[in-house]
């Protein structure tokens, strides 16, 4: 039964069929969800009869004409959406806007932007509570009509080993570098708990799907919950528009490659069309990792890094998200967050003390226990500070939950008692441990009032504390009233930060700290207080302008603008999907690249009398992963069948020497051999070589030399191949940073000493190679053809098959021969590359082994014209020929 596409989803699962037939989606709510899937046949089981596809066609010409125009949409997607949910006594939900969500802040504020006022909104993601199964339909419907969300049920045990189990207790720890050495440190690598995750995620794809239009809408997939997401998407639409943002660190590879799933996330993150993060470092992490497993180069391209991967385009963005300007300040100017100011200023100001504050979740990356060392260590080194500088610190819970955090919390609240008790004085405690949820406007009050904020973190992402104190700080006229400070005062904040921390590099006027240093730390508390006032104001105003310009509209509109820019060419590409599982990608070709069919070749090989065939051998003919490389005798049987037809000149091309060469071929006829790219060669039986080009000079190799045996010497892994005409430094089996920093000094190093040498020197994926000037492929495939013009012969059939840089010389020459005066005028060319990858060849195939079955079913139809039996019977061949 043929399926049909449907402008609504909901609408079909909540009516369109019959009454005795259940809904196929009852998920998706009572009410139609709007501009759902357009593509026919991308959601599987929903096919109906031909009475219903008339209808369906019916409205969705009518949904076609619509006179309202669509507007720019984006999904949100992340693992809790920015609501809030109560289950009413008397049954029912009641829902309300997280206002301290990120995602609903960055609505808000992203909507002041030029230009995106209009932007559509689509959350989808998780709720904080469970939902009974019997009110998941209707919870549904009220919160995508009053809300725009699309949320997933995740059943419980699901919920709790994708989220409390792989997230937080395998993901999390080693983001964080906390490797799990032992069951107690982040417990070990379980793969129930992977496949919970990839679960999880499966089931956020799928409710994508109930509201995606994929050649219209914008994906945004936000954090390390959802890191596999991407694949599950792009799987079902080549083309979709993603972009992820990871709010974490990204670990450096020493750290991630230790994950067991490792390749997964890489693969399934290289999906998404754009990925962001807080910190060059992080993104610089995350590249290593891309090169150091997956053998991924990256490039700057006008200010963007980029990579390649399987010719698509995967933009890397680096920008800090910033705080929500309107929120804070709406906050600042609430009566009860001025009254808590003027609490605070008796509580401290009005008697001489001097607050220090600190922000933390109650987890073992905020380093709350060595900040308190530090602070006691500030007592005892400076006794003047005793009596007057209070520290408090507001530990919110954690977000884990395990025997760890139990831990921070027993060590934190003994060190708190143990300081108290050596400096405290009747009216004087050193440190207050605020535990208990604070309402956000009291924290505000906290910032206002504190002196220095100390964010001393031993590993965190974008941590917003730093940008809330200042912001804070800044006040408004109300505060400034209460503050007793006049207009004209100019404000001042001093901040004390780990260099661990995502908001760090942003923030240079503060105090930077390695947070394991416990002096350091005191010191650098006591520098925030004996820091001049003139300095102080400095250091907030540079901050000031930081913070109040690079705020959480300006990083969205950035990540959108970004996005939108990277997948502008979608459409202008041919996508096919390979690979299975989380392996899956997707290939990005030029839409005139295609598959070579076997039986269109063979057809236009048997129609044409005189033909030139390129061929390449390592990599081509023979597989670059064989340790072997000598030819099979099938291989020289193939090339024999050939050479055999006297309407036929081949040209194999080789990396190796003449003498090599020579040694296999010896026995074929007809056969022309490019060897080393410097040579063009030919051989009828066992006559000798003809040189038709001259032998360049190699005087210049004895400078060369010595050059590459210091850096083989210096760089574990590299070796140096001296091949006939051309010396190459590899590097494929050295660490890639450094090979490929070798690299480099190299390049520079040998095009200084041959500045005056008759040859180019050339760096390339994992090599650099020193060979005369002017010789390539191309020159041999130009060589050739003029040679056959020369001798009066227009080839009428051109086939040129190869698999890397060095093949696509030949492939410009061939291809921009046509309608020239080396080729027949109606002759048919082949250029072939293998794999599906960009190329200027026209057509590929998967594998070697494609091409030996290709040159194969050739070698059989010349043997078939001369009458001799064919060299192979294959199956493949066979089915190429009828």
């Amino acid at each position: 039964m043929a399926s049909r596409s449907y402008s609504d989803l909901v609408e079909l699962a909540s009516g369109s069929g019959s009454a005795d037939e259940p809904s196929p989606l009852p998920s998706l709510g009572r009410r139609r969800l709007p501009r759902v899937v357009t593509a026919s046949g991308i959601v599987p089981d929903l096919d109906c009869s031909d009475d219903d596809d008339a209808s369906a066609d019916a409205a969705s010409a009518a949904s076609d004409h619509s006179p309202h125009a669509p507007r720019e949409r984006t999904i949100i997607v992340a693992n809790q959406l920015p609501v809030r949910a109560t289950h009413l006594a008397g049954g029912g939900w009641e829902f309300s806007w997280d206002e301290d969500s990120l995602l609903r802040q960055l609505k808000e504020s992203l909507r002041a932007h030029h230009g995106r006022a209009d932007m559509d909104f689509v959350y989808v993601g998780g709720l904080r509570d469970d939902v009974p199964a019997a009110d998941q339909d209707r919870v549904a419907h009220d919160l995508y009509e009053g809300f725009r969300c699309v949320p997933t049920f995740l059943p419980a045990d699901l919920r709790s080993r994708f989220y409390h189990g792989f997230c937080k207790q395998q993901l999390w720890p080693l983001f964080h570098y906390m490797l799990p050495l032992s069951p107690d440190l982040g417990g070990r690598f379980d793969r129930a708990l992977w496949q919970a995750y990839v679960s999880a995620n499966k089931i956020f794809a799928d409710k994508i799907l109930e509201v995606i239009n994929p050649d219209e809408d914008f994906v945004w997939v936000h954090d390390y919950h959802l890191m596999v997401l991407p694949t599950f998407l792009r799987k079902r639409f080549n083309r979709v528009r993603l972009g992820f943002f990871l709010h974490s660190p990204f670990p450096s590879s020493e750290i991630y490659k230790t994950l067991p799933v490792r390749e997964e996330l890489l693969r399934a993150l290289l999906n998404a069309d754009l990925i962001g993060f807080h910190t060059f470092d992080y993104a610089r992490h995350f590249l290593s990792c891309c090169s150091r497993m997956l053998g991924l180069k990256y490039e700057s391209q006008r200010g963007y890094i980029a990579l390649e991967y399987y010719g698509r385009t995967v933009t890397i963005k680096i920008l800090p998200v910033g705080v929500h300007l309107v929120q804070l300040q709406s906050v600042l100017n609430l009566p009860e967050t001025g009254v808590k100011v003027a609490e605070l200023l008796k509580q401290f100001c009005y008697r001489d003390r001097i607050l220090m504050l600190g922000v933390d979740d109650m987890d073992i990356f905020k380093g709350i226990s060595l900040k308190l060392l530090a602070f006691e260590q500030l007592l005892i080194q400076h006794p003047e500070w005793r009596g007057k500088v209070v520290l408090v610190q507001i530990a919110n819970p954690a977000r884990g939950r395990g025997k760890d955090v139990q831990e921070v919390q027993d060590e934190s609240y003994a060190m708190v008692k143990r300081i108290n008790d050596a400096f405290g004085q009747p009216d004087y405690e050193p440190v207050i441990l605020i535990d208990r949820p604070l309402q956000f406007y009291e924290r505000m009050a906290y910032y206002v009032v504190a002196e220095c904020c100390l964010v001393t973190a031993v590993r965190d992402g974008m941590n917003l504390i730093p940008y809330e104190y200042i912001i804070a700080r800044q006040g408004n006229e109300n505060i400034d009233r209460i503050l007793g400070l006049s207009p004209s005062t100019r404000k001042k904040s001093m901040l004390v930060v780990s260099e661990f921390i995502g908001c760090s590099p942003s923030l240079s006027g503060a105090i930077r700290v390695n947070p394991w240093n416990i002096d350091s730390v005191a010191d650098a508390m006591d520098s925030a207080l004996e820091i001049p006032e003139g300095e102080k104001v400095l250091r907030h105003e540079k901050h000031h302008k930081f913070v109040s310009t690079h705020d959480v509209g300006y990083w969205a509109n950035s990540f959108l603008q970004d996005l939108e820019r990277t997948c502008q060419d979608h459409n202008k590409r041919r996508c096919w999907g390979i690979g299975f599982g989380l392996r899956f990608r997707v290939v990005a070709l030029d839409t005139s690249f295609k598959k070579l069919a076997v039986e269109q070749l063979v057809s236009a090989y048997r129609r044409t009398t005189t033909r030139a065939i390129l061929l390449d051998y390592d990599g081509t003919l023979m597989p670059q992963t064989s340790f072997g490389k000598n030819p099979s005798s099938k291989t020289i049987d193939m090339l024999n069948s050939l050479c055999r037809d006297k309407n036929n000149m081949v040209l194999l091309a080789s990396t190796k020497t003449r003498a090599t060469l020579s040694e296999w071929f010896s026995p074929c006829e007809n056969l022309g051999l490019a060897a080393e790219h410097g040579y063009f060669l030919r051989m009828r039986g066992d006559a000798e070589w003809e040189t038709c080009a001259p032998a360049p000079d190699s005087s210049w190799k004895q400078i060369v030399e010595p050059v590459m045996r210091t850096y083989t010497e210096t760089t574990d892994g590299s070796t140096i191949e001296d091949k006939e005409t051309a010396i190459v430094w590899c590097y494929e089996d050295a660490d890639p940073d450094f090979g490929s920093c070798q690299a480099k000094e190299l390049h520079d190093h040998l095009e200084s000493v041959l500045s005056n040498e008759p040859v180019s020197v050339k760096a390339d994926v994992n090599h650099v190679e020193v060979k005369p000037q002017g010789v390539n492929k191309g020159l041999v495939a130009k060589r050739l053809l003029s040679t056959m013009q020369e001798r009066g012969v227009l080839p009428d059939f051109i086939l040129c098959i190869g698999d890397d840089r060095s093949d696509e010389d030949m492939f410009e020459v061939i291809t921009t021969a046509v309608d020239g005066p080396c080729l027949s005028p109606d002759a048919t060319v082949f250029a072939c590359t293998v794999g599906r990858k960009p190329s200027k060849a026209k057509y590929y195939l998967d594998d070697p082994a494609d091409i030996v079955r290709l040159i194969q079913a050739l070698a059989n139809v010349s043997d078939q014209s001369h009458g001799a039996p064919p060299s192979s019977s294959s199956a493949d061949t066979d089915t190429a020929l009828s």
